[in-house]
């Protein structure tokens, strides 16, 4: 990550290079809290995306009851409820889009990497043990 210097004109601007993610985010004077309040409320749809799927597995694996499935379906949907509100009072809406568009890009690249790290990573492994 860059560092910051010292001494940044007023409306100076930094960019931040995440390499792994091959991702860099603008970040101004002007707009800095948004795009702060938008990279944090992308991670927290992903989290609760996380957990409505592991909600699902939890149902279909038969491991909650009646009362436990309607509270959380009712938890889930205030947080996605708290989240838009959240959104439109700050109106970061496109924001959050354009920060979950490069996150979820991003990480398609890395998943789509993941296969050919697993072959060579056995074929490493088979020829060490020949």
């Amino acid at each position: 990550m860059s560092k910051i210097p010292r001494g940044l004109p007023r409306r100076a601007s930094i960019s931040i290079h995440l390499k792994v993610l091959k991702m860099a985010i603008e970040i101004n004077e002007d707009n800095i809290k948004q795009g702060l309040l938008g990279l944090v409320l992308a991670l927290v749809e992903i989290i609760v995306e996380t957990l409505k799927h592991q909600a699902v597995r939890r149902m279909e694996g038969g491991s909650l009851t009646d009362e436990e499935v309607e509270r959380l379906g009712r938890t889930l949907k205030e947080l996605d409820q708290a989240v838009e509100a959240i959104k439109d009072d700050y109106g970061i809406k496109e924001c959050v889009r354009s920060v979950r568009e490069g996150l979820d890009s991003s990480l398609n690249g890395i998943l789509t990497q993941v296969p050919v790290i697993m072959a060579s990573e056995t074929a490493r492994k088979v020829a060490a043990s020949a």
